[in-house]
């Protein structure tokens, strides 16, 4: 199955188009469907650590906030 998404990137290379084929050749990619398929995957997966770590720094503040016992820290 093919994903309308990527069909539509590749159609808009134009001029890039030797240049990504190039890229994805040198980076071991069979074809520009896949290298482009794995860059929107790992696109996906950074959106997703970078909202994990937000989260994760929301809670540690909120921890470091309550654990304040004196007036002097």
């Amino acid at each position: 199955m093919q994903d309308q998404q990527i069909i539509n990137i590749i159609a808009n290379l134009k001029g890039r188009r030797n240049y990504e084929e190039k890229k994805a050749a040198k980076l071991g990619f069979a074809s520009l469907y896949e290298y482009f398929e794995y860059k929107i995957i790992k696109e996906k997966e950074a959106a997703e650590d970078k909202k994990q770590e937000l989260e994760e720094s929301k809670t540690s503040e909120q921890i470091k906030k309550t654990k304040k016992s004196c007036s002097c820290c």
